[in-house]
């Protein structure tokens, strides 16, 4: 059962670390580089889409690492389940603090509504983005090594 845990802890963070990172360094890019207001509207159908989902993915996250500590005490690599599980408090505490402030009003934004500040906006979540997707890339590692 323990086995498995790890497996699935280790494949959720995984696919969160791959989505997240095609987010800053493709998606993103992507929407820059299309015509017009094509790009601002696809930034904010991605943050309604992606902003209902992570919350559960990135608690959850949390949630599995911290039952695979748990259960897993005194195995070798515990240690560093422990310390991919703090990573993962610090990316939560950074979405919420830094990113989802921002992510909620530009979900709501169109051509005819954004502030004269929108692409400032965006691109402050852009970095505190690339951030959040280097400590939850350090975390994955962590799992990944307490895995093996």
């Amino acid at each position: 059962m323990l086995n498995a845990l790890k497996v699935f802890t280790t494949v959720e963070v995984g696919i969160m670390v791959g989505v997240e990172f095609a987010v800053a360094v493709i998606l993103n890019r992507i929407f820059k580089a299309l015509p017009g207001d094509s790009g601002q509207l696809g930034r904010a159908h991605g943050g309604r889409m992606l902003g209902a989902v992570m919350p559960f993915w990135y608690i959850g996250s949390v949630v599995l690492a911290t039952a695979w500590a748990i259960t897993g005490w005194g195995d070798h690599g515990a240690g560093l389940v422990v310390a991919g599980i703090a990573l993962l408090v610090v990316s939560v505490l950074m979405s919420i603090l830094l990113l989802v402030p921002i992510n909620n009003r530009s979900k709501t934004w169109t051509p005819e509504n954004r502030p004269e500040d929108w692409q400032d906006q965006s691109d402050r979540w852009d970095r505190y983005h690339y951030v959040r997707v280097a400590v939850i890339v350090a975390a994955f590692a962590l799992l990944v090594t307490a895995l093996v």
